[in-house]
């Protein structure tokens, strides 16, 4: 998403890998986790065997360009990182051939800094130094109770464990809402890294997450202040080419066969057709 804003789909190169875990080494071990799309490929299955049949590639995923990598697995074995999981994203040097980083929050601001030079979209900050302490304390709250809250509660082993989590993410919408009935955006009056980080889960809300992890209390459909929030951030130039809603469903509802065994995918409301209306957010900023 920073890489679509700040205009750097010319000059760094993206490769989306299949949205469904599958087996990577079932000879040698029970990893299942990201693997590349392989378009003359078999359909598949989850990685239980169950559910589908997938396609082998969705529209998008394409091979691993550089090594012929079957899987994420593959490029961080190629790299002699192996030590921790294998995930993604990954920014990859395609000079040194090696992992720079994959943790999303470092990568996020190597895009917005690092790559002034090549940008079409050179003047955008989403990290600027006047409202660097505003971002922090912002990231500080949302990521524990929203980014990760989601995955508490969808993930949780206890009843108590689960109480807490949903207790504290419903907390933390609520605040959400309250904060974007008086400003533009989540840490003040400019778009920042602190909204790509918050949008990113609250587009996923409704059509993953209040199904699927159980975070049912609050809805952004019913929630007009959230809501014209993420219509805005989705009609900006770039973003509606990073939201594939079919792959994002396809992904959660069919990677963890442990909460859907059969990977049965619900139809949903067509959220994104609801994000495609008028965000208001010109005329509410004026009356504010």
């Amino acid at each position: 998403m920073t890489r679509a804003l700040k205009g750097l789909d010319d000059v760094i190169s993206i490769t989306v890998v299949h949205p469904i875990w599958q087996p990577t080494r079932p000879e040698k071990d029970a990893h299942c986790g990201w693997v590349f799309g392989n378009p003359a490929g078999e359909p598949l299955k989850n990685s239980a065997g169950e559910g589908g049949p997938f396609p082998a590639a969705y529209p998008g995923n394409e091979v691993e360009p550089f090594m012929g990598a079957k899987d994420v697995r593959g490029i961080y074995e190629a790299a002699k990182d192996t030590n921790g999981k294998y995930t993604v994203p990954i920014l990859w040097d395609k000079k040194q051939n090696t992992i720079v980083s994959n943790e999303s929050a470092d990568i996020i601001r190597m895009l917005n800094a690092e790559f002034n030079e090549y940008a079409k979209n050179p003047g955008l900050d989403t990290y600027p130094e006047d409202m660097r302490d505003a971002i922090d304390k912002v990231n500080d709250w949302v990521y524990p109770t929203i980014n990760n809250g989601v995955y508490r509660c969808g993930f949780a082993k206890t009843q108590a464990a689960y109480d807490t989590a949903i207790d504290e993410l419903t907390d933390s919408f609520d605040r959400i809402d309250k904060i974007l009935q008086k400003q533009r955006f989540i840490a003040g009056d400019r778009f920042t890294e602190a909204d790509i980080r918050l949008f990113v889960t609250l587009v996923r809300f409704d059509e993953v997450y209040t199904v699927y992890f159980k975070t049912s209390t609050r809805s952004v459909a019913h929630t007009p202040s959230i809501l014209n929030y993420v219509r805005e951030i989705y009609q900006m130039s770039g973003v509606k080419t990073t939201v594939n809603m079919e792959q994002i469903k396809a992904h959660y509802y069919c990677s963890h066969p442990i909460l859907n065994p059969y990977s049965i995918v619900p139809r949903g409301s067509n959220f994104v057709k609801l994000l495609e209306e008028s965000h208001h957010r010109d005329i509410v900023t004026e009356a504010l």
